[in-house]
């Protein structure tokens, strides 16, 4: 199991756990997190946009250009936003801190 932590807009910590190969966005609705995934993982939408810790950014593939287009449209994006619907859990990312926006 890999042991993540989502920060919700109020501060607080929500602890959480996932499988290899799980995405971030299921990881998070199953803790409860406010991520709809409405378009369900295609790219469409960006009702699943979290901020990453920065320290783990580098463990992770960089962004596709669909998903780089997708986060120009969100208004409060960072250059550690991330749709979570295209962030697949290694065990390198052990440990990290999600921020949901």
């Amino acid at each position: 199991m890999i042991a993540l932590t989502f920060i919700a807009r109020d501060g607080h910590a929500i602890p959480a756990e996932a499988m290899p190969g799980e995405t971030l966005l299921r990881a998070g609705q199953r803790a409860g997190q406010p991520l709809e995934g409405t378009c369900g993982g295609q790219m469409a939408c960006a009702t699943c946009h979290v901020l990453i810790d920065p320290a783990y950014l580098d463990r992770l593939p960089a962004p596709a250009a669909e998903e780089e287009d997708m986060l120009d449209l969100v208004p409060d994006a960072t250059r550690t936003s991330r749709l979570a619907c295209q962030i697949i859990l290694t065990p390198d990312m052990a440990g990290c801190s999600v921020r949901i926006p």
